[in-house]
This record gives C-alpha cells, structure tokens and sequence, in this order.
C-alpha cells in the first residue's frame, strides 16, 4: 500500500479526521506490480449528496491518474487495473507456487485461520470504514465482518481440519481418509460484497491452494485492502512461497475468459449471476476444470401457527436489509392461514421502522438502488396477478421522503393468496434483489396436508440457499429437519442471516450452487477426496489370490455369474 498525491490526506467528508489516499498496486508473484491504469473509490456518502462531482471525479481520475483531483476530499482510495500480460504472470506464479504449498503440512498451514481472525479483528476500524466508503450501511458491515469470525473461528478450524484428515488402524495396515488441494483457484467475487467474499481465498489457501483473486473492477478497494494488508503478510511471515496469493483487479469477462482457457488453472470459484455462472460452469467442465458456484438465492421463510411471531416478524425484516441486495436475506415468506393477518400486520410495523439515509449513520439498513425499473414491473405484475399490497411500494429520498427521483425504494410487502399458483408471481419464484417481500398464505386445510404442501413448495423452489422456520413444535421441527433437501442451510427459530460456528456460511442446492451444489466449505470444495493404505511385508498373491480362494476368513469367490 502507498498514499498517492504526494502522500497527501483526504478528509472525511464532515472534515472531521485525516484519511489517508490508499493506493493498490496488482500483487503478482510476492510482489506489488503497477497495471494498464488505475480505477478509483469515491465515497458512497459523496454519490448520496453530490452524485454530479462525484462522478466527474472518477471520470477525471481514470483518464489522468495524476490529476490534481486525487486530492479531493471525496477520493478514497484507487487499485490498479490488470492487462492480459498481468493476469498470465499472475496464473503462472500460482502455478509454480502450488506444489511447494500442498508440501506444507496441514498443521502448519490451519495456523492462518486463526491469525487471520486476529488481523480482522486488529484492522476492524479500517475494515469497516472502507466497506461504508463503498456504501455498505454500517450496521450491516459490522455483520459482514461477524461473518469472517465466525467462518475463521477456533471451533470452525478445528472442524476443517479434523475433515480435512484421517488416519485409521486395519489389519497391520495404516490408512489415510485426506483432502489433497486442487492446485491453483482463481476467485471472482462478486460486486454486493466483494471484500467478505474475497476474504474466503485465505480457506482456499489454508487447503493447501494457490490462489488468483479478481477484485471487481467497480468496487475493488476493499477487497485489496482485506487481502493485500491482512493476508500476504501472514504468508509471509508463515514462509509461503511467491505467488501462493495473487491479487489483480480487471474487466470480469476478459479476465475468466483467460481463466477458463488456461490449462495452469485447476478451479474457478464464481460469485454472482445465474445465467453467467451456469455459463460458465459448462465451459469449466468441458475444459476439464472444476467449477465452484455462488450465485443467487430466493430464501424461503416458513412461519407456522404455534410460532413466536414478534421474533418472526424480526427476521422476516431482515429481507429489506440493505434493500434485498444480500443473497442470503428471506425472498418470500409462508404464513401458516390461522396467523398470516397479525404476522403480516408485524411485518409491516417493522418495515416502517427500516430507514434510508448515509451508510456511516447507526440506525441506517437501507441501501441505494441504482436500477429500480424492475422492482416496478415485479410490483405491477404481482399484483395484477391478485396480489394485495401491504406496504410500501414508492421511491424515496436519503430522509424517507417520497419522490420520483429518489435513490432508495420503500420496504414493500404484498400478500399472495394460496401456495398452489404462487409461483406464477415472478416475485415468489425468482430472486429480486429488491427490498420486495411476498408473503404466501396458503389454503386452510385440515390434519397434515398443509404441513405437506408446505414442504413440497419449500423442496420446489429452484434456487437452494437457505431456508428458515418458525414453530414452537417438536413434531413440525422434525417434519422440516426431515423433509427439506433444498437448501445449504436450514435454520429453525433464529436469525436468517445469522452465522455460527461449523455450520456454512454459504452454498446451495439448484440454480444457487450449480449441478454440483452444495453447502459450500471453501477449503472442501477446492479440495479433493484421497485414500492412503501404508502396509509392510504383505504379499499380493497371498492378500489377493489367498482371499479370493479361501484364504483366511474369507468365503471362496463366487464364479457362477
């Protein structure tokens, strides 16, 4: 890192305290490299007030990085963007790193989770800062990073590592159960967060890979920040070899496109879109790679009759945070019909307690949405397909006021009547990354078949993230425990989008991980399953032959098929 302009300061922009300009250079091969030219970070708070100077500094920057308008208070930070020439050497410095990194042991390289977790903990300040700066309201930065505490936590390492190896006893013989690395993955995380996505490279790392990072090109700085400041020096101090971790920022496209053709690569590890990610698993496959897919989620959120509703309720509001554009917050809710009108009149009242405003404001859950057309067309369709509107629906200003320019949309909720034609509304079957909630009430119907109906439309849904349930019975509890294959993660009676210890943090089944999707364990998935047997003095012949036709214990062979 270096400041730039003279290692001149930036000012917050109350003017409050000195912020240093930060500066990332490409990290290639254990070294800082310069790139084909510079991207810059303005402050979110400065798009909120000032969106015309904000963007004309950017513009500025990126065409003369000499500018004299580096020195605007508004200006964070920049990264360099990467070349073709950039992401080879980044690729081949991966390449030559990743054997002498698997010849580590495991042991030694787990003790990264735990310095890692420290150096969060060290740089939460910072850490926080830049993930506002990029417009992430606080609040919700603060469980971002609760989230890389979790995943990196002493009870989570300890459970990678007991998975990660096994040795057994049979017949004189030592036997290994072990997870090899796959050698070298390359990460692209995606723009909603970036930074907390990036941060999982260090698992991938800890498995024994080399690792090439894409920091997104529009929204880069965090992630340099977290990886470049926190985690190389950890390789070095721990004697991994240059090129272990690789970090580069560039055109998304172009940059995959290199991954995917070069035959250095082993894994592709992608966070985001659907259609390009199940794109680009087809083309991984036939290139003989392996893909590793994040994409979207569409939560279900299941409240029964018995449930506790107010703690309902809280969770449910969890789909507005930071205006639905989270994969991991509830996307559509089903109401048990004997509690649906008090659950859905909570719902509301926590709505209206859910605010816009500047990310660096405490009480602030609401983010920007940049492109709002398709919430509107969602609302209209919904409800013309006889969907009632609870809440919400406008366009509204940094201070809850209505209007027809502004930057935030309302926490909205509309209620869908019956399970059995909800998923013709587009907004209980596909993802909306919008602060847009349906709330399902099915069709009263007696005995189990509700709770049956229930279950099937939760196993329907074509995404797979998580999947949550309220309910004071045991018996419903075991029903959904038992019932539910959708999902990476169902969690019953708790936050949504909480985290703790051993349990994923991400992953799922359907169009959310892929045809090879799962609960996704960064160190697992970028490994691979290995068997070891270690004998002395057995004799083949006896072992085999003398087995197979009689020897010992063992019944003759069977030839008669």
């Amino acid at each position: 890192m270096s400041l730039v302009a003279g290692d001149s300061p930036a000012r917050n922009l109350d003017g409050s305290r000195d912020i240093p300009l930060l500066s990332y250079p490409l990290h290639v091969s254990g070294q800082d490299t310069d790139g084909a030219g510079w991207v810059y970070t303005v402050s979110s708070r400065s798009l909120l007030h000032d969106a015309f100077t904000s963007i004309s500094l950017k513009r500025t920057l990126e065409q003369d990085a000499d500018s004299a308008a580096a020195r605007h208070p508004y200006v964070v930070g920049r990264c360099a963007v990467a070349g073709d020439e950039d992401v080879e050497r980044a690729l081949e410095a991966a390449a030559t790193a990743a054997p002498e990194w698997a010849r580590v042991p495991l042991e030694r390289r787990m003790e990264l989770g735990a310095a890692f977790r420290k150096k969060l903990l060290e740089h939460e300040d910072e850490f926080l800062r830049l993930l506002v700066a990029e417009a992430h309201p606080i609040a919700l930065a603060r469980w971002e990073l609760s989230c890389l505490l979790q995943v990196y936590s002493e009870e989570s390492c300890s459970w990678y590592q007991r998975n990660m190896y096994a040795e057994f006893g049979h017949d004189g013989r030592g036997l290994i159960v072990r997870r090899r690395p796959d050698g070298v993955v390359c990460l692209n995380p995606p723009q909603n967060a970036p930074a907390p996505s990036a941060a999982l490279a260090m698992l991938m790392v800890m498995a024994g890979n080399a690792v090439v990072v894409r920091a997104p090109r529009s929204i880069a700085l965090s992630t340099m920040y977290v990886l470049r400041e926190l985690a190389v020096p950890l390789l070095g101090e721990l004697g991994a070899p240059p090129g272990t971790l690789n970090l580069l920022c560039g055109n998304p496209g172009r940059m995959l496109r290199q991954w995917v053709d070069s035959p250095l690569v082993n894994d592709i590890f992608y966070i985001g879109g659907v259609e390009e990610g199940l794109k680009l698993e087809q083309e991984c496959v036939a290139k003989g790679k392996k893909p590793v897919l994040e994409l979207a989620g569409n939560d279900g959120l299941v409240v029964w009759a018995d449930a506790n509703l107010e703690h309902a309720a809280e969770a449910i509001a969890e789909c507005f945070y930071g205006s639905g554009q989270l994969c991991m917050v509830p996307n559509y809710v089903v109401a048990h019909p004997a509690i649906a009108d008090e659950l859905i009149e909570l719902v509301a009242r926590q709505a209206a307690r859910i605010r816009p405003g500047d990310p660096d404001d405490e009480d602030v859950l609401l983010s920007p949405v940049r492109r709002t057309e398709r919430f509107f067309e969602l609302l209209d369709q919904t409800t013309k397909l006889g969907a009632r509107l609870v809440c919400g629906g406008k366009r509204i200003e940094a201070d809850g006021t209505v209007s027809d320019t502004g930057v935030f949309l309302q926490p909205t909720v509309v209620r869908v009547a019956g399970l059995a034609r909800a998923r013709e509304h587009d907004v209980v079957r596909e993802e909306t990354f919008f602060p847009l909630l349906p709330i399902v009430v099915p069709e009263p119907d007696p005995g189990d078949a509700l709770l049956d109906s229930v279950l099937e439309f939760v196993n329907a849904n074509k995404y797979g993230l998580r999947n949550s349930l309220w309910t004071r019975s045991q018996d419903v509890v075991d029903a959904f425990v038992d019932g539910v294959g959708n999902g990476g993660l169902l969690k019953v009676n708790d936050s949504h989008i909480g985290f703790l210890p051993y349990l994923p943090s991400h992953g799922g089944t359907g169009l959310t991980g892929g045809a090879f999707g799962e609960a996704n364990y960064p160190m697992f998935r970028t490994s691979h399953l290995q068997g070891v047997a270690i004998a002395q003095d057995v004799s083949p012949q006896r072992e085999i032959l003398g087995r197979l036709l009689g020897g010992g214990d063992n019944r003759k062979c069977d030839r008669s098929h």
